[in-house]
């Protein structure tokens, strides 16, 4: 492809942005992954790092926003700034990827590399759109137990070279069938070891229910509507078929209002003491352990929210309450709050979640539950942690009421797939609109409701113990395994025939 001008290459460079794209859910076509990276391979041969440059800003722009467009109904501005940074990213990771004879083994570990900084910074990190949510459905998947959701990004980069070198045609080269077969190697290699990684062991079985309440999408939150939203929860758990174990309900469907103090009680309303009331009666009916979510402001600091689950036993005792800890930006907090606050104050949420700091399960007398809230299960440390201090199930309350599209709610379900793989447990997601979703520890969705139905899950699910690998030794390993090959790539290259793309 050296003959095309700068604006046909980056025309390419465009579509191989949709192809990665298409792989993401809700579209799930996870083969167009390996067509994009491997154009975008061809596109990077014998260029200067310029045009290196544009072509990977190209690619990432139309990846990621497309893959984040619901931002748009919620911030503008934020979804420009997510998508440009993220686009530059994979502009500097195409820059340090070498026109020659390295490119191949430079490309995997660059947007290796690339992945893992935008799942971590700024501000924590975003890790939506990813190559990774784009496979949950694909055959490579399981090798998330091996070495986690950075592995499985290597792996679909370095398909996509294969394919890439499967068409260099005439300017093949010793390198072009080597890359062939070490990809065939690999595949072949990780796969028997996901075939045979440890993926926990079953400790007991119960009986869940997943609680969905119902209602309209695009909403946000008011003082009266949080009390539509809990009596939407009531209603649906009256649905629940006993007997039952385990009740799940979403985040923030406890919503309460602060109470007056001085008896002049909204009956639009809902108060902390009522919830708490209905909540125990709950639990005491069906006689199980009932998880709600609730959100509502700081009684210890008006300037500050709280969003946590709580663990309801069967007698209303209240076990134990395991607060968010990985909140998002601009959503439950907001970074650099005195400088961007006067540019866009209306925007804003008024105070900041107060993270919590305690380890991610909940102590109850069915065992020890293991919790993502929300957002926290796109970050696959924050499942380690939950499995690491004994999580013998993983529990997704998330609320998805606020989002245009399904884009955030299929990418969530694909991130709990993920992460069931990753930790060898059953994943139980609960949201008050969609999509809720029981999902087994091979990462297969068994049931998912609609979004905006009022519905209930039943389940007979495994409390597991024990860890896969990936739990055990996280991200280090694909790391520095993504920094030699971008300096196995740099190496001095091999002679090449004249004019020959590498």
């Amino acid at each position: 492809m050296g003959t095309f001008s700068l604006r046909q290459r980056l025309i390419f460079c465009l579509f191989s942005g949709v192809l990665v794209a298409a792989a993401l859910p809700p579209w799930g076509w996870w083969p167009a992954a390996f067509i994009g990276f491997a154009l975008f391979d061809q596109l990077l041969a014998n260029q200067p790092k310029l045009i290196r440059f544009w072509c990977g800003f190209t690619l990432g722009l139309v990846w990621t926003a497309t893959g984040t467009l619901w931002m748009v109904d919620l911030s503008p501005a934020g979804w420009l700034v997510v998508v440009g940074l993220h686009a530059s990213l994979f502009g500097v990771a195409a820059l340090v990827v070498p026109s020659g004879a390295g490119r191949r083994p430079a490309l995997v570990g660059a947007f290796t590399l690339a992945e893992f900084v935008r799942w971590s910074v700024p501000f924590g990190g975003v890790p939506l759109a990813t190559v990774a949510l784009g496979q949950a459905n694909g055959p490579l998947a399981p090798v998330v137990r091996v070495g986690g959701s950075l592995l499985l990004v290597a792996l679909v980069v370095m398909v996509g070279v294969a394919l890439s070198a499967l068409f260099d045609g005439k300017k093949a080269t010793r390198g072009s069938a080597l890359t062939v077969v070490v990809t065939l190697g690999a595949l072949l290699f990780v796969g028997s070891l996901a075939a045979l990684a440890p993926r926990g062991e079953v400790l007991s079985t119960i009986e869940v229910a997943v609680v969905q309440g119902g209602g309209p999408q695009r909403t946000r939150a008011t003082a009266t509507g949080a009390a539509v939203v809990f009596a939407n929860q009531l209603a649906a758990n009256q649905q629940v078929v006993t007997p039952v174990d385990l009740v799940l309900w979403p985040e923030n469907v406890v919503n309460p209002s602060p109470d007056p103090g001085d008896g002049s009680r909204l009956a639009s309303r809902l108060y902390s003491d009522e919830a708490h009331q209905a909540l125990t009666a709950e639990a005491q009916r069906l006689n199980a352990v009932l998880i709600p979510g609730w959100f509502h402001r700081d009684p210890n600091d008006p300037h500050a929210n709280l969003n946590y689950s709580t663990a309801v036993e069967s007698n209303g005792a209240v076990a134990d309450r395991y607060d968010k800890v990985r909140t998002v930006p601009f959503g439950e907090f907001v970074p650099l709050r005195s400088l961007i606050e006067p540019l866009a104050a209306n925007m804003l949420p008024a105070r900041d979640v107060r993270p919590g700091q305690e380890p991610a399960i909940l102590d109850t007398s069915l065992g020890r539950l293991g919790v993502s809230v929300s957002w926290e299960i796109f970050f696959a440390h924050r499942a380690r942690d939950a499995i690491g201090n004994g999580g013998q199930i993983l529990l997704n309350p998330t609320n998805g009421a606020s989002y245009w599209l399904t884009l955030v709610q299929t990418q969530q379900v694909a991130s709990s797939q993920l992460r069931a793989l990753e930790t060898g447990r059953w994943v139980l997601q609960a949201a008050p609109t969609g999509f809720s979703a029981i999902i087994n520890p091979q990462g297969q969705v068994l049931q998912r409701t609609a979004v905006s139905e009022q519905a209930v899950l039943h389940a007979t699910v495994e409390l597991r113990q024990g860890q896969t690998w990936a739990t055990q030794v996280g991200v280090w390993p694909l790391l520095i395994l993504s920094v030699f090959l971008i300096l196995w790539g740099h190496r001095k290259p091999e002679a090449t025939p004249p004019g020959a793309e590498q």
